[in-house]
């Protein structure tokens, strides 16, 4: 089956400890969830999996910040979430350049306003491996997106935190109505 691997907002704003808003550092330092990525980016490597980070940011004058949104409306006042900057370079210790594309997004779904959907239909992928931060949020958001789509949807739930482990273990149940939970491996048993 034609796979794709998705790691969604692994950067510093938002899971490094030096982040400026970086709710879930805690919880993904602990769940070693830069690892557990990097695991992934390797078994997608020996498979021949497309490889894709997507990372959420805007431009130094955030015009397309949504203003009104209680998630990202602080985003500007805080220096946060800006392009070109250190908060939207990726973890020091993820292996970043062993992906095939780095997609922007401005919102929450990695589907929203970007050429993901582009990208997963010219390379005919069927299912899609997701992870990433925050598991309450973009993988989730993300994992919706994917499975209205009619992908097949598999969420790599080591490679996931959320700013509390209750919201991590929340947000994998509700996962689990419309995807297949799995762990690392696990993935690495599937066909």
């Amino acid at each position: 089956m034609k796979t794709a691997f998705i790691g969604i907002d692994y950067i510093i704003d938002i899971m490094h400890p030096d982040g400026k808003i970086a709710r879930s550092a805690e919880q993904a330092t602990q769940s070693d969830v830069i690892s557990k990525a990097n695991q992934i980016l390797h078994l997608a490597e020996q498979r021949g999996w497309l490889k894709l980070l997507v990372k959420v940011g805007f431009s130094a004058n955030y015009v397309e910040q949504p203003k009104d949104s209680p998630m990202f409306s602080k985003a500007n006042q805080f220096g946060a979430l800006m392009l070109g900057h250190k908060g939207t370079d990726f973890h020091p210790d993820l292996h970043a350049d062993k992906v095939d594309m780095v997609i922007i997004k401005p919102r929450v779904s990695a589907f929203y306003c970007t050429e993901l959907e582009a990208v997963l239909r010219a390379n005919k992928i069927e299912r899609l491996v997701i992870a990433g931060v925050s598991t309450v949020m973009t993988v989730q958001s993300t994992a919706r997106d994917a499975h209205d789509r009619d992908y097949q949807v598999v969420i790599v739930e080591e490679a996931c935190a959320a700013p509390t482990q209750v919201e991590h273990e929340s947000s994998i149940a509700f996962l689990k109505q419309i995807a297949s939970v799995v762990n690392c491996q696990q993935l690495s048993e599937m066909v």
